[in-house]
């Protein structure tokens, strides 16, 4: 079963263990957004061992040790922190306070595994960015729309077959369904989420970058806008953006909390790579007035057209490439340059948008 609010959306895969019961030990810190429930279902499946958990809220402690029985609720944050057991945290806290937990967890030895957004302001990356020099640890992060997306895997997979030539553009849409009433007070405050293109708009851009091949890119115009939720005045619910790489692809995508109703999941998700020959459209979440299923792909190039239905046929190989880069100390899930460019960008993005009123 997948929750299908886009707050709780958590996928599960088949099991497929890159490492044996008690291996590779990780814990759960801060429970603010439902994602971390993704984050541990695709490291669960990957063999890694959930020991520990801890929030302040004894509510959404309780949930979570109800979903995860195996976990044991810890009396602190340092109550794991000093656990050398443990080799990799895995949080969902308010986006604003993920880089000084992020921090923390590296000074005491051990990986991070964030929900995105990673950071709300540049200081907080570049602090990042310099503990993780200074200390050697991971600041991964969680950009679930590519990596816990059998279909988005699988285009990447096409790609690097040359099933479309060199990519030329990619036009990411992200709309999300705001289910205004079950939000959190922080998901309406500007300084705490950080922004819409801040925040979904991460998704986004390190698609962008992933499936150009892109190591850098510019952000030539963004725009974000409250179109239809004045209640909420810090909130936005649309913004856009073009950036160009630095190997010449570009990229438009759509960021909305605009979902009406009747859609039959949170978002209908999709994006749409263009290469010099041929094109890739990804249908992420539902294949709207035909399968309710998500994971659908079509590919078009010089020997045809293709329709891929990929649910259950892919899995989610970053979280078992995460786990063995935690213990050699590789990068073949992400690179780290990799994660904090592409939050640089929507930082950089949301930083300059146009407002529009």
């Amino acid at each position: 079963m997948e929750i299908k609010d886009g707050m709780n959306y958590a996928p599960k895969g088949k099991p497929n263990p890159v490492v044996n019961q008690g291996e590779f030990v990780f814990a759960a810190i801060a429970l603010d957004h439902g994602h971390i429930n993704g984050m541990c279902n695709g490291l669960i499946e990957a063999g890694a061992t959930l020991k520990w958990v801890y929030d302040p809220d004894p509510a959404k402690v309780k949930a979570f040790c109800e979903a995860y029985p195996q976990v044991s609720p810890a009396s602190s944050e340092q109550e794991i922190l000093a656990d050398k057991e443990v080799q990799l945290i895995a949080s969902a806290a308010v986006p604003a306070k993920r880089a000084d937990l992020g921090i923390r967890v590296m000074e005491s030895g051990k990986d991070y595994f964030t929900d995105k957004t990673p950071f709300t302001t540049l200081d907080q990356l570049e602090r990042a960015r310099a503990k993780t020099v200074a200390t050697g640890q991971k600041y991964a992060v969680y950009y679930s729309e590519r990596l816990h997306s059998e279909s988005a895997v699988f285009a990447g997979q096409l790609i690097q077959t040359g099933a479309i030539g060199r990519v030329l553009q990619v036009i990411g849409l992200g709309p999300h369904r705001l289910n205004a009433a079950s939000r959190p007070q922080w998901f309406f405050e500007h300084e705490q989420y950080g922004g819409i293109l801040c925040d979904i708009g991460s998704h986004q851009i390190e698609q962008f970058l992933f499936y150009s091949g892109s190591k850098d890119a510019k952000v030539v115009s963004s725009k974000v806008a409250n179109y239809h939720n004045k209640a909420y005045p810090e909130l936005e619910d649309f913004g856009d953006a073009t950036l160009v790489g630095d190997n010449g692809a570009t990229n438009y995508f759509r960021v909305d909390w605009l979902t009406p109703e009747g859609l039959g999941t949170w978002g209908d998700g999709r994006t749409i790579i263009m290469g010099t020959e041929g094109y890739i459209e990804i249908r992420k979440y539902i294949d709207i007035a035909r399968d309710p299923q998500g994971d659908h792909l079509y590919l078009v190039n010089q020997q045809g057209e293709q329709h891929y239905s990929l649910k259950g046929q892919v899995g989610f190989p970053y979280f078992g490439q995460l786990i063995l880069d935690c213990i050699h100390r590789t990068e073949l899930a992400m690179t780290q340059e990799h994660a904090f460019k592409a939050a640089e960008l929507c930082l950089l993005a949301q930083k300059q948008a146009i407002r529009v009123e």
